[in-house]
């Protein structure tokens, strides 16, 4: 296991994974939450978590960004470290509905036809929000290349999303944190 991937999943740990009872995004139950942006938004943590998104993001990705607010820390630190390296990615939000005024539309940021996009989230467990953002950016004329979470504490969004013919990739699952998968 790399430093950053050590650091980061002790950070995880220690920091976003809290236990109790809790209502998911699907109205189910779980008896633990992981809140991945506390290790997101970390100042100590932002360049080793973009580090690892950006090891698995293809090479020729020309974009990063996802569904407001669970993909917007990981896509612009992301982004901002590629950018000190070298590699320019441009970086956007997708709203969660269509904004009436101004240039309108569900795209804030900077994202151009025939871009090949990485979708990202802090946390999935059934990837609704990733396949949501996917057929916001598709419609929009891009290409997604890849669909990425920090964490993956349902198992299921590699099915899922190859349904659709996207590959899913995770940084950190379910039982990387010592749980198993809460299912669809």
């Amino acid at each position: 296991m790399s430093d950053a991937r050590s650091r980061v999943l002790a950070h995880l740990l220690e920091h976003s994974v809290r236990r109790g009872n809790f209502v998911l995004k699907s109205g189910r139950t779980s008896s633990w939450f992981i809140d991945s942006k506390q290790t997101v938004c970390a100042p100590e943590m932002m360049v080793d978590v973009a580090s690892l998104v950006l090891e698995k993001i293809p090479s020729g990705t020309t974009a990063i960004g996802g569904l407001t607010m669970g993909a917007d820390g990981v896509t612009f630190i992301t982004a901002g470290v590629a950018a000190t390296r070298g590699r320019m990615l441009r970086a956007f939000s997708v709203r969660k509905e269509v904004k009436d005024h101004g240039a309108g539309g569900r795209i804030a940021g900077s994202l151009l036809v025939g871009d090949r996009v990485a979708i990202t989230e802090d946390t999935v467990t059934r990837g609704s929000s990733l396949l949501e953002a996917a057929r916001v950016v598709r419609d929009y004329g891009a290409e997604v290349v890849l669909l990425l979470a920090v964490v993956d504490r349902g198992g299921t969004v590699t099915a899922m999303a190859a349904e659709e013919g996207l590959s899913f990739a995770a940084l950190f699952s379910a039982p990387d944190l010592g749980f198993p998968y809460e299912g669809a």
